[in-house]
């Protein structure tokens, strides 16, 4: 009998990932007001809180009229959601005004809320300005991906961080300093990552903004354990995100490059607050983000 010799797998191209991720926040309308969101596809165990986050805002946005764009959102996790089963939406219409909206989206799995949202949209109009200017960091076309700086360093890394950062997704993170939240070292509560979808994503604003309120999830917790030396790698750590909130600036457009800049204030009580600003690359500030997060040390 001959042997067959068998192709290696073929990693997932660029537009595939991003056309997965792009399946999984087009939530499926089920009656009005009330949405299904996606299984993501090899997803296993607790999902991650930038996806449901994510499907609410599309969820909410479907209510709104075309003219009205999400401006703010706030968000409580309650429980932990399961990658084995879909999330169901419920959106509450709670105001329709000339300038402002205002919706409620409860996601729910086995009849539980898993997370609350609510979230602010409001009619374009002109009016005073200013912002805080974006730090001076490397451009990313000189850094390394989150994902080629595990493979420079796979033998270094235990499965805990190569679980997380692999297999690659449809954002792609170039961190500008290399494994902040993996290091013993005390550092300042401070961190910058860039940051982009892989590939095109189609020209809709709500998506952009969802793929945004994703991404935004991804690496701002692990900022408030910088100035303790704690890392998911040597020490016994629980954490997860408590409440997050995203206040839009301006329109975003998430396949272009955008500048993560992060900072801890505050950690106790078992609780880390961090705070974000994202840039364009051009320097101007689109978003910012708010989150309270778990840090329980288990002895």
């Amino acid at each position: 009998m001959n042997d067959i010799a068998m192709e290696p797998e073929k990693a997932p191209s660029a537009s595939a990932l991003v056309a997965d991720l792009t399946d999984l926040l087009d939530v499926e309308q089920l009656d009005r007001d009330l949405y299904r969101g996606h299984r993501k596809k090899g997803g296993v165990g607790r999902i991650f809180g930038g996806q449901v986050i994510a499907q609410a805002v599309m969820s909410a946005s479907l209510s709104i009229e075309d003219d009205k764009t999400v401006h703010s959102l706030h968000a409580y996790f309650m429980r932990p959601g399961d990658e084995n089963l879909p999330i169901i939406f419920r959106v509450e219409r709670d105001f329709d005004g000339g300038s402002f909206a205002n919706r409620r989206v409860i996601a729910m799995q086995n009849g539980k809320a898993i997370l609350n949202l609510i979230s602010s949209f409001q009619r374009k109009e002109e009016g005073l300005s200013h912002m805080a200017p974006m730090p001076q960091v490397p451009p990313p076309e000189s850094l390394m991906s989150l994902l080629e700086l595990a493979q420079k360093h796979g033998g270094e890394l235990l499965s805990g961080p190569r679980t997380f950062m692999q297999p690659p997704g449809a954002i792609e993170l170039r961190p500008v300093i290399a494994f902040p939240s993996l290091s013993s070292e005390k550092m300042d509560p401070a961190n910058q990552c860039w940051f982009k979808a892989i590939a095109p994503v189609r020209d809709d604003p709500r998506l952009h903004q969802a793929m945004l309120a994703h991404a935004s999830d991804m690496v701002l917790l692990s900022t408030s354990l910088l100035p303790h030396g704690i890392n998911g790698v040597s020490h016994n750590i629980q954490t997860a995100s408590l409440d997050h909130a995203l206040w839009f600036h301006e329109d975003v457009t998430i396949d272009d490059w955008l500048l993560y800049v992060m900072d801890s204030p505050w950690a106790g009580h078992a609780r880390g607050f961090n705070r974000g600003a994202i840039y364009t690359r051009e320097g101007k500030l689109v978003a910012s983000v708010a989150q309270e997060g778990l840090i329980r040390i288990r002895t």
